[in-house]
């Protein structure tokens, strides 16, 4: 080859390997890509898009665009929704509840469209966008200064408010702030001059007796001012007293110990203070990291060393995880399959290790919680409305709260004190907290919020953090939802944000807008950084390290009998004092608890059992109202919207003699019918019956009131004629235990898991039964009701079975649809 052909090729060489350099540059612009970048070929179970891109055959006409260009969903059969959904004109299937509801659900519209909700009439906690417009957005975000309403009707005909200038600014008579050194420098900074009104020259007050200062009088142009040194503050303008920086919760990184005049600041075991920037840092375990969904993936960064990488590839919409850190085991919700998942982690990535859990009655599993004490998983169901736990292999499993739920989403749970919080972003948003066995429910925030999307605990400091995307802020409170505090407001770095964790002084949360993980100091908010960026749908996010989920004893493990003696489920109970329960038992959703509070019992599939569980229940409320004792006990309810049923309301640790339990199953099917069919036909005969038993009982009643005036007069003549004498002190007693025959001992056995003893609430209220029918009422006289129930099936019912001593014991606990027991006041007619 001659000189002037190798000159010639040697521009195209360069070329060449300039356009391979580009093509390895492109491949590593993203290295998370993997074989989901362009390829030539795709496997045999996976589909090629139009792009190019595979993605899994499964995903092929599932409704969700996974190629990026539509082409997976193209020339797909038209789907049938269920009776449940609505149908969208694209075929989409929603809920039906999101139909007419004023926000597009359907891709195209449809589910708000004129068609569909020719008359849309928005509720009175709604505001309408227009006549125009079938959206219906909240009555408080009007005037509040963004536009939800497509043409800003929501914003129009708001008066413009004159600002505020903050308390380092002086307002100009005309409205406008300037800094508050400025005034009086002989210098005008308003435009209107006001700045240099009134003042007055050459007058230090601080030369007679200091100004009245106790430290220091410093003169200004106007006047003085008294200030304190380092570590006092101001109590009465002039005299300084000592601070405590330590009522400030961000005064520390964790512990604070305050002194005259100054505070230290230490850290909890397994961490140490920073030197430079005095903030506690984790130096016990392995570098933490921060795992993410990404919604087909879940990865992983180190934060320390800052290496990215994917955890669990080739997933369909996940939506929320959590870690169990002992074990290595990761756990996750998809939004698509209505799944609940678990893996090792160095096994999550091989399909073949990943193993089901929960993968029936889900609807929308939005937010997953792991008790890594007591073994248990906590999730919320946006779809069902419902807050359920289950055991870590997902074997056993209840429902927790069905009520008041409008949208849960993040939840996270306390095993160290007993507690679980929730948010809810439906028409009234709140964040709530509860016993992880479902007591104590409370709400935390519920004013100044609107969409609380993640929420995070701070165990060491105690504290709550969560993210609101519609007002685009990062807030905190403590565990009581005291102590509130307003960490960052920022459209730009708080957009839409999702998930959000805590972990030494920073703060991490996920934005869907920007697609990215943001970073923030927890205690001021301050040096926002980015984490990572170009994610696709980053949704929950949680930290991995041991000092996150910190060890603790298993109350449950920890008793004499296996499980706690439950039957099913053991939970722990809320520690609110030092005499609460350190556990109670829970049935399935098909089951309630017997009278011991730990076996569980079917419940009878006849309607007659309705009336027998409304008696049983207030039979027991009336017994434990005459005894004088108020019982704040645990009501177990089975909360599923299908078959609720109510659980015993008699504590375990009641002193009364045990008697074999009476199983509901045994009611005949024909005692059912029987009382069916005259539920049934009463309506037809309703006159006629009427007037025989008001002809029978008038007699009856008569001589009844003659007899026990007659009793009445007799007892009275005995009682003047009788000679008694009386020994109120209990020396003299036969035994001291009368008196206490008629009260009921709680938490008085050598077990530590029972329900609540009396003192376990600070209001004595009654115990309030609520019948099926809706009417609230106590019974004066329970025995009518004890006996009815003590009739045996096939038995004529003259042949009454006698009644134990305590007819508590042996109550058949039954089910009934919409019976509850409730120890609150609220709801109560």
């Amino acid at each position: 080859m001659g000189r002037l052909e190798r000159a010639a090729l040697r521009p195209l060489a360069l070329l060449l390997l300039l356009l391979m350099q580009l093509q390895h540059l492109a491949a590593a612009a993203d290295p998370l890509r993997g074989g989901q970048g362009p390829i030539k070929e795709c496997q045999e179970h996976q589909f090629r898009c139009r792009n190019e891109h595979c993605i899994p055959s499964v995903w092929r006409c599932d409704e969700d665009d996974d190629c990026s260009d539509n082409s997976d969903e193209d020339d797909c059969p038209k789907k049938t929704c269920a009776d449940s959904d609505f149908t969208c004109d694209n075929g989409h299937c929603i809920p039906e509840r999101w139909k007419c509801d004023g926000e597009e659900e359907c891709p195209d519209g449809s589910d708000e469209s004129e068609a569909t909700c020719p008359k849309q009439v928005c509720p009175a906690e709604k505001l309408s966008c227009g006549p125009t417009s079938h959206k219906c957005v909240p009555a408080s975000w009007r005037c509040d200064g963004e536009k939800d309403c497509e043409g800003g009707a929501d914003e129009a005909g708001c008066a413009t408010l004159l600002g505020t200038c903050r308390g380092d600014e002086f307002q100009c008579g005309d409205g406008t702030c300037v800094l508050a050194i400025k005034r009086c420098n002989q210098e005008q900074d308003c435009p209107d001059g006001s700045d240099e009104a009134g003042c007055l020259q050459g007058l230090n007050e601080c030369l007679h007796n200091n100004g009245g200062c106790s430290h220091i009088c410093t003169d200004l142009k106007i006047g003085f001012e008294c200030t304190c040194p380092a570590g006092f503050r101001l109590l009465d303008q002039k005299t300084c007293g000592d601070i405590d920086e330590c009522e400030d919760p961000d005064a520390c990184s964790q512990i604070c110990v305050n002194y005259k005049g100054y505070f230290k600041c230490e850290c909890h075991p397994g961490y140490e203070m920073d030197t430079l920037t005095k903030n506690c840092k984790a130096v016990a375990g392995k570098s933490p990291s921060l795992i993410f969904t990404n919604r087909h993936e879940v990865r992983k960064i180190d934060l320390v060393k800052r290496d990215y990488s994917r955890l669990i590839p080739m997933l369909k919409n996940v939506v929320s995880l959590d870690v169990e850190v002992a074990t290595n085991r990761i756990y996750w919700c998809d939004l698509s399959y209505r799944k609940i998942y678990s893996a090792y982690m160095d096994k999550a990535s091989d399909p073949a290790e990943q193993e089901v859990l929960i993968d029936e009655q889900l609807h929308s599993p939005e937010g997953l919680a792991v008790d890594w004490v007591h073994k248990h998983i906590y999730w919320t169901d946006s779809g069902n409305k419902t807050i359920s736990v289950a055991t870590l292999d997902g074997g056993r499993r209840c429902t927790l709260f069905s009520r008041d739920l409008s949208e849960p989403r993040a939840i996270a749970v306390d095993p160290l004190r007993g507690f679980m919080y929730w948010s809810d972003w439906g028409y009234q948003a709140k964040i709530e907290k509860s016993g992880l066995n479902g007591v104590d429910r409370q709400t935390l925030v519920s004013d100044n919020i609107e969409w609380p999307n993640g929420i995070t605990l701070d165990l060491l400091n105690e504290r709550l953090y969560w993210v609101d995307s519609k007002l685009h802020q990062l807030s905190s409170i403590d565990f009581s939802g005291s102590n509130r505090k307003m960490l960052i407001f920022s459209p730009d770095f708080l957009s839409h944000p999702f998930g959000i964790a805590v972990f030494e002084d920073k703060v991490f949360w996920t934005d869907l807008e920007n697609e990215a993980i943001f970073s923030a100091n927890r205690l001021n908010g301050l040096e926002i950084s980015i984490l990572a960026e170009n994610l696709n749908n980053p949704h929950d996010i949680v930290i991995f390290h041991e000092l996150k989920q910190p060890r603790a004893a298993d109350a449950c493990e920890l008793s004499a009998q296996p499980n706690g003696g439950c039957e099913y489920l053991c939970l722990p109970a809320p520690q609110i004092s030092s005499h609460s329960p350190k556990y109670t038992c829970a049935c399935p959703d098909t089951m309630w608890l017997g009278p011991d509070m730990k076996r569980c019992y079917r419940a009878p599939p006849s309607t007659s059992t309705t009336t027998l569980a409304s008696t049983t229940s207030r039979t027991i409320a009336a017994t434990t109202r005459a005894t004088g004792t108020t019982v704040h006990s645990p009501t177990y309810h089975n909360h599923s919207t299908e078959a609720p049923s109510l659980a015993a309301a008699v504590p375990s640790s009641v002193s009364v003699p045990r008697a074999p339990s009476i199983n509901p199953s045994t009611l005949s099917p024909a005692t059912s019918n029987h009382s069916q069919h005259y539920g049934n036909e009463g309506g037809k005969m309703g006159s006629t019956v009427t007037a025989a038993v008001i002809g029978i009982i008038t007699p009856i009643a008569v001589i009844a009131l003659l007899c026990m005036s007659g009793y009445l007069i007799w007892r009275n003549w005995k009682r003047k004629n009788t000679k008694s004498m009386n020994f109120d002190n209990p020396v003299y007693r036969k035994t001291t235990e009368e008196e206490d025959e008629d009260e009921l001992h709680i938490g008085r056995t050598a077990q530590i898991g029972h329900v609540y003893p009396a003192a376990i609430s600070s209001f004595d209220r009654p115990l309030w039964a609520e019948p099926c029918l809706g009417e609230t009422r106590e019974l004066e006289d329970p025995a009518p009701a004890l006996k009815e129930l003590f009739v045996l099936p096939g038995e004529p019912r003259s042949q009454l079975h006698q009644l134990p001593k305590n007819p508590l014991s042996e109550l058949p606990v039954v089910k009934c649809k919409r019976v509850a027991l409730s120890l609150e006041d609220d709801g109560l007619p």
